[in-house]
């Protein structure tokens, strides 16, 4: 049947092969936005043998249209139960709409040819873990402009040597990606230009690293009330500044991974699956690093908020600076994993709201009175609108994901 197509998942997005005209039908009538897969670079995978003729028609003749697995989709990938193929990680079904039937059902004599190919589904896996890496950079570069401090003007501003390379560096990949667009491979050439890149990069995110960790034991060490809310303050803004470059060296690492997956599929196709293996492996233990460092940001912010709590009628403004902070610093983190794709089991603010500050101490109301009750109250009220704000953001960032997940566990 022409109107056959092929779905494929890998967890982070779907492919939808297929005759152009019914790729193009489905997703209409599933409302999905995709991009172009760019089944064409699947050529270095055909290799000398039987089938090579009936492979390369295949990819000729088909349409490749990659989306990524938001709410809807998932849903989608539910709906058509994808099975698990050969290829790790990665599950498939053939879809049609036979005869006058109007939806799309499962077919169940199993899939075709391209699917039967072990060496072209991988290679759809790791085309489709580029795309996905790309849409992870496209929400970073979102995010920076949407800060106040943009990255650069960041990076400009250091001194130091480390974050200073990082602005060469980020000039090279770029360079290196719009050779990728316009040539449609990376050679030899352009790969040597960015191959010693990382290490760079490595080294800017674990300073930037370090700086976040520095700025958590700062707030650690202090206990009075003003000096809290100075330091509180501080860590604010900077976190916001390290933040953006994390965002930055990430949007580099997935470039060079982007880049790497071309270079591979070029020069060693065979090792193109376990290669896209290892990189997911090493793109997770990157998140879990950075997930590590800004939860323990987090958890001292929120401490230093707790403590607030208790001097709220004594020092309610600066106990209130400090609530302040540590909410900003909530939602400043929580978007920055949004964008990176970080899952957080957090749904609250772990700090005590100011409403049971306020409620714990007015039993004092004759020996501090009425007034400063109020102002707890008032202020308590305020965090409180701040903390369900933070979240609130927390679950629109996660929601997705955290779907797709639980929708891969009840099919497992």
């Amino acid at each position: 049947m022409d109107n056959e197509i092929q779905l494929i998942s890998d967890g982070d997005g779907l492919a939808v092969i297929g005759n152009p005209t019914a790729v193009e039908l489905f997703l209409v009538s599933e409302g999905l936005p995709s991009k172009d897969l760019g089944l064409q670079r699947l050529g270095p995978l055909l290799h000398a043998g039987a089938g090579v003729a009936q492979a390369g028609s295949e990819i000729a003749a088909n349409s490749g249209r990659w989306v990524k697995l938001t709410e809807e989709s998932a849903q989608l990938v539910k709906k058509f139960g994808l099975m698990e193929s050969k290829t790790p990680g990665v599950s498939h079904a053939m879809v049609g709409k036979p005869g006058s039937i109007k939806s799309w059902l499962q077919i169940a004599k199993g899939p075709g040819s391209l699917l039967t190919n072990p060496a072209l589904l991988a290679g759809a896996a790791g085309i489709m873990a580029q795309l996905a890496m790309q849409q992870t950079m496209d929400e970073i570069i979102d995010y920076l402009a949407t800060i106040d401090e943009k990255v650069d003007d960041v990076l400009r501003a250091q001194k130091d040597a480390v974050l200073a390379d990082m602005i060469g560096v980020d000039l090279v990949i770029e360079e290196a990606m719009t050779i990728r667009e316009q040539v449609g491979r990376v050679s030899e050439v352009t790969w040597s230009k960015v191959q010693a890149t990382s290490v760079t990069i490595a080294r800017t995110q674990a300073y930037a690293l370090r700086q976040l960790d520095a700025l958590t034991e700062k707030v650690e060490r202090k206990t009075k009330i003003g000096d809290l809310a100075k330091t509180s303050k501080e860590a604010e803004s900077k976190a916001k500044e390290w933040l953006a470059v994390l965002a930055r060296c990430f949007q580099l690492q997935d470039a060079i991974a982007v880049l790497e997956l071309d270079r591979v599929l070029d020069a060693a196709p065979d090792e193109l699956d376990r290669h896209r293996l290892g990189l997911r492996a090493a793109r997770q233990n990157r998140l879990d690093l950075i997930s590590r460092s800004t939860e323990r940001l987090i958890a001292r912010m929120n401490a230093a908020a707790g403590t607030a709590n208790t001097k709220v009628l004594l020092h309610p403004t600066a106990s209130r600076d400090v609530v302040h902070s540590s909410n900003q610093v909530e939602i400043t983190v929580v978007d920055f994993h949004g964008r990176l794709g970080i899952e957080s089991g957090r749904q609250s603010l772990e700090a005590r709201r100011w409403v049971d500050a306020a409620a714990e101490v007015r039993d004092k109301v004759l020996e501090t009175g009425a007034e400063s009750v109020d102002t707890a109250w008032r202020l308590g009220n305020e965090t409180f609108d701040r903390a369900r704000s933070a979240a609130g953001k927390l679950s629109s960032g996660i929601a997705e994901r955290a779907l797709r997940r639980r929708g891969d566990d009840e099919e497992g």
